[in-house]
C-alpha cells in the first residue's frame, strides 16, 4: 500500500488500558500491521484511562505491571513496539494530547490510530473528539460478536459531518484535514480483558487466551484473583481517550 500523504514511514499506535493484554491484541494488531502496509506498531498502555473505572471486585493492575506484560507479549515481533508517553505524563490519559505528542515525533506522517468499532462508536464522548480525527488517520477493527458493518453505522453524530464517507462505508475522509479512515476487518477471535480479568477471579485457567511469554506472570501475581484494588497502581480509574 502506497504511503498517505508523504513519503515518510506509517506507524501504528495502539492504546488501551492492556488490562491485561491478550492474544486478540496480538492479532488484531498484526492484521491491521499487515492491511495498511504500516512499518511499526506503537503499544502505548494507559495510565490512568478517563473513561474505565475500577471496581471492588474488577480492578486495574499498576501500569507497572500492565506495561511489562505488553513488552514481554510483544518481544518476539520486530515491528512491535511499546511507547511509554501516557505512562510518564502525570494526569488522566487523554488520546488527544497522546495523539499531539506523537505527531511532532512522527511529522510529516500522521501516526495510524488503531481503534476496535466499540470504542470507536464512543469517540463523541471523548476529550476534544473534533480534533482526534485531524491529528491521526483511523485504522477501525471489527469487534466480536459484530463482524461485519460500515463507519457510517459508527461514526458518532458530533463527527458525521467532519468526515466525507465512501458509498460502501469501509473508509472516509477528514473534509479539512485530509486524514482518512479505513474500516479493517480483522479475524473474529472473542477474547476480551473483562473475561479473561472473570476467569482469573474464579480460578479457572486462561490458557490459550493470553500469550505464553506472560500468562505465568499475570497468574502469579495475583492482582486479578483477589478483586482488591492495589493501592501501588497508577492505572485506577479510566480508559485510554
Amino acid at each position: 500500500m502506497s504511503t498517505p500523504g508523504g513519503s515518510g514511514a506509517l506507524v501504528g499506535v495502539y492504546g488501551g488500558t492492556f488490562n491485561p493484554i491478550h492474544l486478540g491484541h496480538l492479532r488484531a494488531a498484526e492484521e491491521v500491521v499487515e492491511a495498511l502496509g504500516l512499518d511499526s506498531m506503537l503499544f502505548v498502555p494507559s495510565a490512568r484511562p478517563p473513561h474505565k473505572s475500577a471496581t471492588p471486585t474488577d480492578v486495574i493492575a499498576p501500569a507497572e505491571l500492565r506495561l511489562g506484560w505488553v513488552r514481554d507479549a510483544i518481544a518476539d515481533n520486530a515491528r512491535f513496539e511499546v511507547d511509554t508517553i501516557e505512562i510518564d505524563r502525570d494526569g488522566p490519559s487523554y488520546l488527544v494530547e497522546t495523539l499531539r505528542a506523537l505527531g511532532k515525533r512522527l511529522a510529516p506522517e500522521l501516526p495510524v490510530f488503531t481503534v476496535g468499532r466499540d470504542a470507536f462508536e464512543e469517540l463523541g464522548s471523548w476529550r476534544e473528539p473534533e480534533t482526534l480525527l485531524a491529528l491521526a488517520h483511523f485504522a477501525v477493527t471489527t469487534r466480536p460478536p459484530v463482524a461485519e458493518g460500515s463507519l457510517a453505522n459508527w461514526i458518532p453524530e458530533a463527527l458525521r459531518a467532519d468526515v466525507e464517507l465512501d458509498p460502501g462505508g469501509s473508509s472516509g475522509r477528514h473534509r479539512k484535514a485530509g486524514s482518512w479512515i479505513r474500516l479493517v476487518p480483522v479475524t473474529p477471535l472473542d477474547i476480551s480483558a473483562s473475561d479473561v480479568r472473570a476467569r482469573l477471579r474464579d480460578g479457572r485457567s486462561v490458557r490459550y487466551l493470553l500469550p505464553e511469554s506472560i500468562a505465568d506472570s499475570v497468574v502469579a501475581s495475583g492482582v486479578y484473583a483477589c478483586g482488591k484494588e492495589s493501592a501501588a497502581g497508577k492505572g485506577v480509574g479510566e480508559k485510554i481517550a
